[in-house]
Formats: structure tokens, C-alpha cells, sequence
């Protein structure tokens, strides 16, 4: 099996990698990718694949089967927004949309899944059971497309025993991949607070109340608390202020937005309450009005440890041990989170750095890039673990 697998990768590589670029080339963002969900729709016609649309507004599923011995589902997502971002590589395929660029990989991630679609549906591979491709949108912002998804159904009709999904890691050299059992990725909630005092001239001190001061204060108490936390592992960051002040004015107040991150729900809660507290003693302490928002985002991705055990074993006889390593703990987030709070989940990484092609960019970044050979292993790991996890 996994030589009809690499044999048939190799087939259809150079297909999967036009869809890439094509994707790449006219990235959409969150919510709105219809030309996105219009174009994967084109080539499942092209191919022949009945799926159902209109999920999650952009989504679609696909549901291949196969024999009727087995029962078992397994599902496999693949994200396919984009970030805005204005692209800066120098490349045939550079986006076309001005500000938007796919610089977190979902466009291969897409590409991807389509390749094991097309694998899967091919008579020279064997296999039964039931596999239930998913392509959400809207993972880049909340409340994310997983959430809503899940809303709709798509982990029923058949129920959804085990999920996978990969994403694409520059860290890691191509032909190499990642698994982390247990908690893998953090929760996020994004902060947003608005302090209020009095403005004024600034030579006259005792006419204004700064709220400035007020939150210097707020923010200083609040990253020694978690910075000195003997709770599970968390992460408190504030990344914009804005008080619209100058040299001899004091605004009347002061904007203020961040994150917190975590990977333990009950702590999650309890550190809500603490930033709350701590703003009610600064509220009281500067006699100023202070508005806190916590806009609470994705919970923490748990990879399920059989699950993701089982999957490292197949992706090794797949591209052999040396070819497989341990991933860290990550405070970044994923809405695949959602996913795996409902049915056992595997969320692992695809290596896509290679050096002397220059191919070393970080994520998020404006000339993030991909050796398209990862696409190769992503496709063939991909349909290995999703046959072996239905036996």
C-alpha cells in the first residue's frame, strides 16, 4: 500500500501543485472566500467527487466510502482563508489580491486534501470505512469556521470516530514531520480595554486625571502576575495602546488590546477572573472607569494521546523513524481545537524549509513560502494515516 500511495503521489503532483499556486495566487479572507469554495467545487466536478457545500456558509464536505464491513469514519480537515497580509515574494504564483496573502500555508493545506481525495478515489488503492473530508473556512479569525461546522452537523451523518488535520511548519525541513500527544496548543482570547480618566492641559496637574498612568499601572500588575503564576502554562501580552495624547495633553482616555493564552480550561476561567480583579483595585486605585473586554476565542487543542501514538507509528512506517520527530508544546492557537474537544483528534506538522532554495520564512510573515515537495509528504502521510486509522 504505501508504494500504490507514493506511486500515485508522485502521479498526481505536478495537478496538486498548480491547485496550490492557484490558491495561493487569489487568496480570500476569513468568511469571505467565495471564490475559494467556488474554485475546489470546479475541480471535484472536474473529478468527478459528489460533496455538499454551503456549510459553515463557504465549507464543503466530501464523504468517500468504501466496502460495508467497516463502520468506522474518519474525517480530515483542511482550512483555506487567508491573512491580511501584502505579499513580498518574488514568484509566478504571488497573490493577485491586493493585502491578502496566504502566509499561514492554507492554501497547500487545501491543495493537500485534495491530492488524497484524488488518491483515496483511485481503484489501485484498497480500503473500507468511511472518510469525510472537510473544507472549513475561517480559521484565521473568530469565532472560526471549526465552531460552526460543528453547529451544522459535520461531525453526524456518519458520526466522526477520529479526526486529522496538518499544517504546514517552516521550522522543519521537508520530508520530515511532527506529533505532540496530549495538550498541544494554547486557548485564545483577545483583551480589550478602555481606560477612562479626566484630560487636560498638562502643566496643570491637579485639572486632569491620566489615564495613562492608570494603565501603565494596570498592565504592569497584570504581566508581573502571570509572568510570576505558579498555575499551568499560560501566556498574558499586550500588543496596541493608543491614547492620543502629546507632549502637553492628557487624553481623557486610553485604548488597550491583547491576548491571553492557555492550556488548561479551569485556568483559563479563574485567570479571567483575576484580570478582572486586578482592574477593579486599579479602577479604585486611580479613580478612573476602566471597560474590560474578554472576547473569548478557540479552547486548547488536545491531540488524543492513542490516537496520535498510533498515527506517529503509521507515519513512520510510512517515511521511516528518522523522518518523524516530537513537537514542543505551542502557545500559538488553532480552531482545529474545536474539533478536538468533540471527537479524538491528531493535529500534526508538515515540514516545508529548504535552505537552498531560500524557502526559510516564518509563518504569518510577508514572504512566507513552501517547498512545494512537502506537498508529496503531506498528501501521501495524509492518506497512509487516514486507511490505517480505520482498520
Amino acid at each position: 500500500m504505501i508504494n500504490k500511495i507514493k506511486y500515485l503521489t508522485e502521479k498526481y503532483f505536478d495537478e496538486i501543485v498548480e491547485i496550490r499556486r492557484h490558491l495561493h495566487k487569489y487568496p480570500e479572507l476569513s468568511f469571505n472566500e467565495f471564490q475559494t469554495s467556488k474554485y475546489i467545487k470546479s475541480i471535484l466536478k472536474k473529478w468527478q467527487i459528489k460533496y455538499i457545500d454551503n456549510v459553515a456558509g463557504n465549507g464543503i464536505v466530501v464523504l468517500l466510502e468504501r466496502g460495508k464491513k467497516n463502520d468506522r469514519t474518519v474525517a480530515l480537515r483542511a482550512d483555506f482563508d487567508a491573512l491580511p497580509i501584502h505579499e513580498q515574494n518574488n514568484v509566478s504564483y504571488c497573490s493577485k489580491n491586493k493585502g491578502v496573502m496566504h502566509a499561514c500555508g492554507h492554501d497547500a493545506h487545501t491543495a493537500s486534501l485534495l491530492g488524497v481525495i484524488k488518491i483515496l478515489n483511485s481503484n489501485e488503492i484498497k480500503w473500507t470505512g468511511k472518510i469525510k473530508c472537510i473544507f472549513q473556512p475561517a480559521e484565521e479569525m473568530l469565532p472560526g469556521g471549526a465552531k460552526q461546522m460543528i453547529k451544522e452537523g459535520v461531525l453526524k451523518n456518519p458520526n466522526v470516530n477520529y479526526i486529522l488535520a496538518h499544517h504546514v511548519y517552516p521550522d522543519l525541513v521537508t520530508g520530515k514531520i511532527g506529533f505532540c500527544e496530549g495538550k498541544y496548543m494554547a486557548s485564545t482570547d483577545e483583551l480589550y480595554i478602555k481606560v477612562n480618566g479626566i484630560g487636560g492641559h498638562a502643566a496643570l496637574p491637579d485639572k486632569y486625571n491620566n489615564p495613562i498612568l492608570a494603565a501603565s499601572d494596570l498592565i504592569t500588575k497584570l504581566s508581573n502576575h502571570f509572568s510570576k503564576s505558579e498555575h499551568p502554562k499560560s501566556v498574558f501580552a499586550i500588543g496596541y495602546i493608543s491614547a492620543d495624547g502629546s507632549t502637553n495633553v492628557i487624553p481623557n482616555c486610553v485604548n488597550i488590546k491583547g491576548t491571553f493564552r492557555a492550556l488548561d480550561e479551569k485556568w483559563r476561567i479563574e485567570a479571567h477572573k483575576i484580570m478582572l480583579n486586578i482592574s477593579e483595585k486599579i479602577t479604585k486605585k486611580h479613580n478612573v472607569k476602566i471597560q474590560f473586554d474578554i472576547v473569548k476565542g478557540y479552547p486548547h487543542l488536545i491531540n488524543s494521546i492513542n490516537l496520535t501514538r498510533n498515527s506517529r507509528k503509521y507515519a513512520e512506517e510510512f517515511l521511516g523513524k528518522q523522518n518523524v520527530i516530537d513537537l514542543d508544546i505551542r502557545m500559538t492557537a488553532e480552531d482545529f481545537a474545536y474539533f478536538s474537544h468533540e471527537v479524538p483528534g491528531c493535529f500534526y506538522r508538515i515540514g516545508t524549509r529548504n535552505e537552498l532554495l531560500g524557502i526559510t520564512n516564518g509563518l504569518h510573515t510577508s514572504q512566507f513560502d513552501i517547498d512545494e515537495k512537502s506537498l508529496k509528504t503531506s498528501m501521501g502521510v495524509m492518506t497512509y494515516l487516514a486507511i490505517k486509522n480505520l482498520s
